[in-house]
């Protein structure tokens, strides 16, 4: 992970332990500082040990705290160079121009779907497709918000031909759970990867033999403990937009890189399927005045 750094500590700061949370709040107070630190110097700003850091490091998939800095200073340049400054985010006060919340909104949103792109494992997303292009019945199931996401995905996996089902509803997503089979599989979507319903649904799937993928905000939450496969979404909660809505961006764009690589792995019948449901719909098209 060589972005997208800040994104995920801040995402799972209050999921840490003590001693490694006050290693990340130093450095989300200053990330620049932080790349320039040793880490003797970080760990002395933490109140913590060198130890403690090199384990906050691992804690987040890199080797030690070199590979840390590393990171910390590529994205430090990466935003200076859009013009994102260096914190982690703006917040849109009360009394700020409804043109600048925009503009903060703007940039906001593409930082975190560069940052969601930059940590996405492109061979995850491989696995995934691989498994839903095999698979018998294909699951997704997400409460709210991440219901509406999972219903979006359906649309476009259903128009070519994938068996799939979505729900936001517990009971028949725990009823549709279990009728999945070895071989199936059941997406969990969740910003949080805090959903009881969610959770309960993958290890309803699991049960059966599917394979369970979870979508979420966090590698370090309940749902992707209990998933075979994750794939991880950036996210922050700014004032007046909650994690729900803002992590929407970040939720279609995970799947949509799922979609584009089932689509792939069945392109002639991804083809044939767009041609024919083209065709089907074009009577309710309008023509141009």
């Amino acid at each position: 992970m060589t972005s997208g750094a800040l994104r995920r500590v801040e995402t799972e700061l209050p999921s840490l332990p003590e001693a490694l949370r006050r290693v990340g709040e130093v450095i989300l107070d200053d990330p620049a500082e932080a790349a320039r630190s040793t880490i003797i110097t970080l760990a002395e700003r933490a109140g913590s040990s060198p130890a403690t850091v090199t384990r906050f490091c691992r804690a987040f998939g890199f080797s030690g705290y070199a590979e840390l800095r590393v990171a910390l200073a590529t994205e430090m340049g990466r935003a200076a160079q859009a013009g994102w400054g260096a914190g982690v985010g703006h917040e849109i006060g009360p009394d700020d121009p409804i043109e600048s919340a925009i503009q903060v909104m703007a940039q906001e949103d593409a930082r975190i779907l560069q940052d969601t792109a930059a940590q996405l494992d492109p061979a995850i997303v491989t696995e995934v497709a691989e498994a839903i292009v095999a698979a018998r019945r294909v699951l997704l199931v997400g409460v709210s918000t991440s219901a509406n996401v999972a219903s979006m995905l359906e649309g476009r996996l259903r128009r070519i031909g994938i068996p799939v089902w979505s729900t936001g509803d517990p009971h028949v997503a725990l009823a549709d759970a279990a009728l999945l089979a070895e071989g199936d599989v059941a997406v969990g979507i969740s910003h949080r990867g805090r959903t009881r319903e969610v959770m309960e649904t993958l290890v309803e799937a699991s049960g059966h033999g599917a394979t369970a993928v979870a979508v979420t905000s966090s590698a370090r939450s309940p749902l992707a403990d209990l998933a075979d496969l994750v794939l991880t979404t950036a996210s922050w909660e700014p004032a007046f937009r909650l994690g729900g809505l803002t992590a929407v961006h970040s939720q279609l764009l995970v799947l949509d890189a799922v979609f584009v690589a089932v689509a792939q792995r069945t392109y002639e019948r991804t083809n044939e399927a767009f041609h024919l449901t083209i065709n089907a719909v074009e009577s309710h098209r309008v023509e141009r005045g």
